[in-house]
């Protein structure tokens, strides 16, 4: 378990970068539906970058805090942006949008971060670090979360996507599952390798789905942004 000052260090480097991309995230699925035609986020006030109207207080701090003091392991959310899809000039096509605004603007983060990371020589030697350890860990948590929202189960933004642009034949049944989603993302992440390492099968499912294109968008933007 980590200590509190080894708790402290660590949420000092990823706790700006981890609210940046939240707020962006959301904000971003509120500001496309605006566009084409439904204004429930921005009468919410969700259409905005202050974090505040973004966080979850269970999901977004007491989960992670937990987990992280815990276990090492962190896994939370936002509040989700209110979006009234029949409100949308063209539902279907329009959905498709609304979902890839978030993941978009956090791999926009990303790149940005990895730009920003050349500056930091031309930082003071005390600031230098803590900032390009920042940036790094901006890049890490904007991919991860572009990652894992698509995964294509309803309500995440890649279950949205796939119902937009599948078949009404299977389109139908996986827009379904929407209000079972966030239980069987629990089972998957938690309960599964819970019940597997007790039967002595230690299985990292998360790890397995994500590892690989994460790490392949990651080494893709250092490379197309001169950092490799």
């Amino acid at each position: 378990m980590p200590d509190i000052a080894q708790f402290l260090q660590i949420l000092s480097v990823v706790a700006i970068p981890a609210i940046v991309a939240i707020t962006f995230h959301e904000a971003a699925h509120g500001y496309v539906a605006l566009r084409l035609g439904d204004d429930t986020a921005y009468m919410q006030g969700r259409v905005t970058f202050n974090p505040l109207k973004h966080i979850d207080p269970f999901g977004t701090i007491l989960l992670p805090a937990v987990l992280a003091l815990t276990t090492g392991f962190v896994f939370g959310w936002a509040k989700p942006v209110p979006v009234n899809f029949m409100r949308l000039n063209n539902p279907r096509r329009d959905m498709v949008w609304v979902a890839l605004a978030g993941p978009g603007v956090n791999i926009a983060l990303a790149v940005f971060s990895a730009l920003l990371l050349h500056t930091a020589s031309l930082m003071p030697e005390f600031f230098a670090e803590w900032f390009a350890r920042n940036l790094q860990f901006s890049i890490l948590i904007n991919v991860i979360l572009a990652v894992f929202n698509m995964i294509p189960l309803p309500p995440l933004d890649g279950g949205r996507v796939a119902v937009g642009l599948l078949p009404d034949v299977v389109a139908r049944p996986l827009a379904g599952l929407e209000r079972y989603g966030l239980f069987i993302l629990i089972g998957v992440i938690f309960l599964l390798p819970f019940v597997a390492g007790q039967l002595g099968y230690p299985i990292n499912i998360i790890g397995w789905l994500l590892g690989p294109p994460v790490d392949y968008i990651v080494d893709l933007i250092a490379r197309l942004t001169g950092l490799l």
